[in-house]
């Protein structure tokens, strides 16, 4: 679905376990939607308090492919450096 002529868009929507989880994935991906990207813009959310919503709206399919791999990886590092963050504090490591 577009949001104007020739425009496509896609919605991310990721729900995490609390509302401070939320928040640094928020947090973490806001430098990159800020930027300024050929054929493509970005726009982070939180509709709900534990979810947060990435919007993604390119020129075209390519651009939106693009796009979508781009924050998707984004969104797995994210959750897996904040994982890795909260076992280290569960397990007394400074």
């Amino acid at each position: 679905m577009s949001s104007k002529a020739g425009a496509w868009t896609a919605r991310i929507r990721v729900d995490r376990p609390d509302g401070p989880s939320a928040d640094r994935l928020e947090r973490a991906l806001g430098p990159e939607a800020a930027r300024e990207v050929p054929r493509s813009r970005a726009r982070i959310s939180r509709p709900e308090g534990t979810r947060v919503e990435i919007e993604v709206i390119a020129d075209d399919s390519g651009a939106l492919r693009a796009a979508m791999n781009t924050y998707l990886g984004w969104i797995a590092l994210a959750l897996r450096a904040d994982a890795v963050a909260g076992a280290a504090q569960g397990s007394g490591a400074p």
